[in-house]
């Protein structure tokens, strides 16, 4: 799966919510993501909307296209979430240093 395409799936999802994802990386087997999120939206609501779509678009340009997918499940239940405020930098940082981290273990790998 490219990591970039994902990743404006994402982004698409998230403005389409008002939202915007100002983090992210997509690790090998989960995601993290810093979404600035309007007060009108619950988080639920929108992680939620993102995930749900983000399932079907995967679904049909990476899975069989033959199948209907219903009742697949492709992430996991439950995520976490916190507010941001005064650490959000570290958030950031947090983010980023993974992303080099990854790239940094991608290079070894593949030369």
């Amino acid at each position: 799966m490219h990591r970039r395409h994902l990743g404006e799936v994402f982004r698409r999802l998230a403005r389409q919510k008002e939202s915007e994802i100002e983090e992210g990386h997509l690790m090998a087997d989960h995601v993290h993501m810093m979404i600035a999120i309007p007060p009108k939206y619950a988080v639920a609501q929108v992680v939620g909307y993102i995930n749900g779509k983000s399932a079907i678009h995967i679904a049909r340009h990476f899975g069989e296209r033959r199948r209907n997918f219903v009742g697949q499940h492709f992430w996991a239940r439950g995520y976490f979430v916190s507010t941001v405020g005064r650490d959000e930098e570290v958030i950031r940082r947090y983010i980023q240093r993974l992303e080099n981290e990854d790239r940094q273990q991608d290079q070894l790998r593949f030369g």
